[in-house]
Parts: C-alpha cells; sequence; structure tokens
C-alpha cells in the first residue's frame, strides 16, 4: 500500500480537522476544501504550506472526495468518527475518542497539521462559503496553468 494520499494517510487529516472542529461536525465538502486549504495554506495567507504548489493540484479536489469517503469509513470503523445528523444534513464529527487519539500522535507532520487545522478551522474558516473557496481554488490552478503555457487572459 502506499501511504501517500491513502485513506490512512487522508484519514489522520480528515481527524485532526474533526478534531479541531469538534464538537462541531462537517459535511464532506467542507472536509474536502478544509483539507486542500490545511495543505496548501500558504496559498490562502496562512502558514507555510505543507505540500509543494505543483500544477495541476486544483485537480486534487475531485480526486479527494472519493479518498475521503474511504478515510472516513476507517475512522467510523475506528470509533474515532461517526456520522451525524444534523440540521444541514448528514455530517462527519469526532467521536470523544478522535480528539485523545490525534493527542497521542507525536510525529513532527502531525504537529504542522494540528497546527494548521487549529489555523483553518478558527481563523480561515468561520465566515467562508465553501463553493466559493472551492471556485477561488479552481481559479487559481487556471490562471497558474495559463501564466505557465504562456497564455494570456
Amino acid at each position: 500500500m502506499n501511504p501517500l494520499n491513502s485513506p490512512l494517510e487522508v484519514g489522520v487529516r480528515a481527524l485532526v480537522l474533526l478534531a479541531e472542529s469538534h464538537p462541531e461536525p462537517l459535511d464532506l465538502a467542507q472536509l474536502a476544501v478544509l483539507d486542500y486549504v490545511l495543505l496548501h495554506s500558504g496559498e490562502f495567507d496562512g502558514p507555510p504550506s505543507l505540500h509543494p504548489d505543483l500544477p495541476g493540484r486544483a485537480g486534487e479536489l475531485g480526486r479527494k472526495r472519493a479518498l475521503l469517503e474511504q478515510a472516513l469509513l476507517v475512522l467510523i470503523r475506528a470509533g474515532l468518527a461517526g456520522i451525524v445528523d444534523h440540521r444541514q444534513g448528514l455530517m462527519y464529527a469526532a467521536t470523544d475518542q478522535g480528539p485523545a487519539f490525534v493527542d497521542v500522535l507525536e510525529a513532527p507532520y502531525v504537529g504542522s497539521l494540528r497546527e494548521r487545522a487549529e489555523w483553518v478551522i478558527h481563523q480561515y474558516f468561520p465566515g467562508a462559503d465553501t463553493r466559493a473557496v472551492t471556485r477561488q481554488i479552481v481559479n487559481r490552478a487556471t490562471a497558474d496553468v495559463a501564466r505557465r503555457d504562456g497564455v494570456h487572459g
């Protein structure tokens, strides 16, 4: 199994986000956008990005949903997250064990994830419109491709 962008890696990131938002739930679209912003926080005037700014990174959003669904199933089976019937529909939330599990993870990468999750949940995300952020990500990536290919608009 390739650990990079596997359900396990995406699950750890999702759990860090859910633990930081605990007890508030997040839906799949929010998790996908927040995961992108978490990894590319430097693009959003946050802490330095954890992942490099590679061409085609906006395509991550499309692939991320399927990976997140698999990752969330892993978290649910492990008792670290659950599905919540919320006024906005079915959402995901960390169980009480989720934040406790994140607290025992000691890898430097997890520490970096936690710092960025705190920023994205408490400073960037409040009041952010998921659709508007998605458009911003796609527009930025489209502009990056146009610049790279020498296309002028």
